[in-house]
């Protein structure tokens, strides 16, 4: 039987997938999981899981997020970004030139 193995490096963190083993029982699979997977980078926690139970949903079976563009959320969606980083600047020094000809400073 095979099962699949997620282990979490810090606690509170996520559990990644990091392999698997070959094990006929569950206390087997762990011990195994231990020794193949728990040694060799610093662990909090190993998930073990029979690789039958494991499901995967993926994006032709739904539509993660909804059909809305959202692609503003992540800054790989502005793609000239300096442009309008010299907006602001320009837009900065106005409001400040207008300010002393109102007498504000």
């Amino acid at each position: 039987m095979i099962w699949e193995v997620f282990r979490q490096e810090k606690p509170g963190g996520y559990h990644t997938h990091c392999g698997n083993v070959h094990a006929p029982d569950r206390e087997m699979a762990k011990q195994f999981a231990v020794i193949q997977h728990g040694r060799r980078k610093p662990t909090n926690s190993l998930w073990v899981v029979p690789q039958e139970d494991v499901g995967e949903i993926d994006a032709e079976d739904v539509a993660f997020g909804g059909t809305t563009d959202k692609s503003y959320r992540w800054a790989m969606a502005y793609s000239s970004s300096t442009e309008h980083a010299k907006e602001v600047i320009a837009s900065e020094q106005e409001q400040v030139d207008a300010e002393r000809q109102r007498g504000d400073d």
